[in-house]
């Protein structure tokens, strides 16, 4: 065999082993959630996480997006989905597992959000240091994140406390369900999914839930009635969006660094900004709707704000149970909260 025949050999083999080595590297992961791929989460925000990954991997990583539960199960189970492997890589609510995220919780108190950057940055500060290491140690977290102001949409109109009694009224988390339990509705705990046939069923009278989602949902064509508490939030949501570990951990150092430099507390953030940017347009559709939009006065906010204090205590005294200093967790989101909505 000649030399130059030897090299081309040669050439040829090590050129088919980097190739190899390189399509190794060439991972697939799966992203699963629970609402349909043209509502606003996972359009404006999860789309957009997964296409800068791919871009800043150079397609080294791909994204294979799986709305409405379409691998399967029910959206309380897609945490242990992100646990177990079912999925790669899964966006869900903390409190759809209730109980399960002790320290999240206390973003989902009522009157604890004001909007939802500021907030989001917050969550995202409280984790580091209270829930990376406890709350979600079994998956790789992304990005905690909560929506704008949560809106009451109902059958019949809401302004005073009283209005509440005997309404069947969706609990989003288990804070709700204590609030509204606590100011006299039977608070009903489901899945943002299960809204619409519940609504259109009579299941329940009315539902917990920020503007943007309400479209995609149809609410504006169930109920007419839509109490908002001013520039304050009777309740928002904590979001988690995680990765298995395992599948974290599997990728080269430079492609982790894809995934670290898209997730935390910038994209945290964003998501949390982009997720309110769509509440004005939204409650616009309602109004065209000719809905009833009732906007409590600063004076009757505070008097639901009293009113829902006994819950907040009544979770401190739970946290305290739980070996957690319930009060010191509410101080620091509060601060944290009030810091970064001043620096805005």
């Amino acid at each position: 065999m000649t030399l130059s025949r030897r090299a081309l050999l040669g050439s040829t083999l090590a050129a088919t082993l980097f190739a190899g080595a390189a399509m190794a590297q060439e991972v697939t992961l799966r992203l699963h959630q629970f609402l349909p791929a043209t509502s606003v989460v996972p359009a404006e925000i999860l789309d957009v996480w997964a296409d800068k990954v791919e871009a800043d991997s150079d397609g080294r990583i791909e994204i294979q997006r799986f709305p409405s539960m379409q691998l399967g199960g029910t959206p309380p189970q897609l945490y242990d989905q992100a646990v177990d492997g079912v999925a790669d890589i899964i966006w869900t609510v903390a409190g759809y597992t209730p109980g399960r995220f002790p320290h999240a919780e206390v973003m989902e108190l009522p009157f604890m959000m004001t909007n939802a950057e500021a907030s989001s940055r917050a969550f995202w500060e409280l984790a580091e240091e209270h829930m990376l290491d406890a709350d979600f140690a079994d998956v790789k977290v992304l990005a905690l994140w909560v929506h704008g102001p949560g809106v009451l949409h109902t059958n019949r109109p809401i302004t005073d406390i009283a209005d509440l009694d005997g309404l069947k009224l969706r609990a989003p988390s288990r804070t709700t369900t204590m609030l509204f339990q606590a100011l006299g509705a039977t608070a009903v705990g489901m899945p943002v999914p299960a809204v619409p046939e519940a609504l259109s069923k009579g299941v329940i009278d009315g539902a917990a839930l920020p503007w943007e989602v309400t479209e995609a949902l149809r609410v504006h064509e169930l109920v007419d009635n839509h109490t908002e508490f001013g520039d304050a939030s009777i309740y928002t949501l904590a979001f988690v969006f995680a990765m298995n570990l395992d599948a974290y951990n599997a990728l080269p150092d430079d492609l982790k660094a894809v995934i670290d430099a898209n997730s935390g507390l910038e994209f945290s953030a964003f998501a949390g900004r982009t997720h309110q940017a769509f509440d004005a347009p939204v409650r616009d559709v309602a109004v065209a709707e000719g809905n009833t939009i009732i906007t409590l006065s600063p004076d009757q906010v505070d008097d639901w704000r009293a009113a829902a204090a006994p819950t907040v205590d009544t979770w401190i005294g739970e946290m305290n149970d739980r070996g957690i200093d319930g009060a010191a967790l509410v101080d620091q989101a509060r601060a944290l909260i009030a810091k970064h909505t001043d620096a805005q």
